[in-house]
């Protein structure tokens, strides 16, 4: 749908009757294909297949070689400023593997890091009536609060206790709490990494 979209689109996939209007908004991007041979042949292939369909609503994402860690981070600096959280590098001779891997590495300007919801705290002023920020708690037991990355639809329905969700950071505080903490999204897909301890 976007970037800066994506409770949009949380909502839309998982409601049990579609909304046309919802789905013709979204896209499928195509980035690899469940095949033999290194990444780039399958690439190649996803070009050639994806050259047959004039369907608007799938999409190859464009891929292209690092070819030196100056460009890489001007492409980081591009990315980030028009919304997007980084880019992923794909070992250009890596076979198709399902989940995490050393061959697939995630380049971003902060961390991200997960925790459970404990409480709703409430909202003041503009905020009155809504969520006006989440008291987390991370692996280790320690908890904090989150007040910032939340649009107002989310601050009325707040994700419940209990939910686990991910946030993305600036460092940590000398108590060794993460610092400029921001909401990013509820976290469903995998389970819960540990707290990064050696960001010390």
């Amino acid at each position: 749908m976007g970037r800066q979209r994506f409770a949009e689109l949380s909502g839309a996939v998982r409601k049990q009757v579609p909304v046309g209007r919802e789905w013709r908004e979204i896209r499928f991007h195509v980035f690899d294909l469940p095949a033999t041979g290194p990444f780039h042949e399958r690439y190649e292939q996803l070009n050639a297949l994806l050259a047959n369909t004039d369907s608007r609503f799938l999409e190859l994402v464009e891929q292209a070689p690092a070819t030196s860690h100056a460009a890489l981070m001007t492409r980081l600096d591009k990315v980030v400023a028009e919304g997007g959280e980084g880019l992923m590098l794909k070992r250009r001779g890596s076979r198709y593997k399902a989940g995490r891997s050393d061959d697939l590495l995630k380049v971003k300007t902060f961390e991200d890091a997960e925790a459970v919801v404990v409480q709703h705290l409430p909202g003041k002023g503009r905020l009155r009536g809504m969520m006006g920020a989440l008291q987390v708690e991370l692996p280790s037991g320690r908890r904090f609060r989150i007040g910032t990355g939340f649009s107002d639809e989310l601050r009325a329905r707040p994700p419940a206790p209990g939910t686990r969700i991910t946030f993305k950071y600036t460092g940590r505080t000398a108590t060794g709490l993460p610092r400029f903490a921001s909401f990013l999204r509820v976290r469903k897909d995998e389970p819960e990494q540990p707290w990064p301890e050696q960001l010390e």
